[in-house]
């Protein structure tokens, strides 16, 4: 029995080594059009969104191991193609007010920052007086 439950945990090491050859796309385009909105709204989004929903993404040390790695990358790029405000001046206004509506909504309803996320970064949690001022902001975009 013991023999087995070496072979397997060789069997397991290896394995995780070879899966760290797959790579990776960490890529942190230029930005092209960042957010322009009141500093305690940047500085909200930053904190909070900023690491998927911009190309100002902080790699962390658990990205660059499979397969967190892969998750990480997937949830960057899904979260860049919904929401990416290092091109939010080229979005049009309705484009900017329905994007921003539609991240309050997802915050609201407590999708957003995701759960994982959050347990990783506890600063990404969002206050009520947090939630309060990029709902004024978004008022705003009206």
């Amino acid at each position: 029995m013991k023999r087995i439950l070496k072979r397997l945990a060789l069997s397991l090491l290896v394995l995780f080594g070879l899966i760290q050859l797959k790579p990776v796309h960490r890529e942190n385009p230029p930005v092209s059009s960042d957010l322009v909105a009141p500093a305690d709204v940047k500085a909200i989004l930053r904190r909070a969104c900023y690491d998927c929903h911009s190309n100002e993404t902080n790699w962390p040390w658990y990205a660059y191991v499979a397969p967190v790695s892969w998750l990480v990358q997937h949830d960057v790029e899904e979260g860049r193609g919904e929401l990416n405000f290092s091109i939010w001046g080229n979005y049009d206004a309705g484009r900017r007010l329905s994007k921003a509506s539609s991240a309050l909504e997802e915050i609201d309803e407590g999708r957003m920052p995701l759960a994982p996320y959050l347990a990783l970064h506890a600063d990404a949690k969002l206050s009520p007086e947090d939630v309060a001022a990029l709902k004024k902001w978004v008022d705003g975009l009206e």
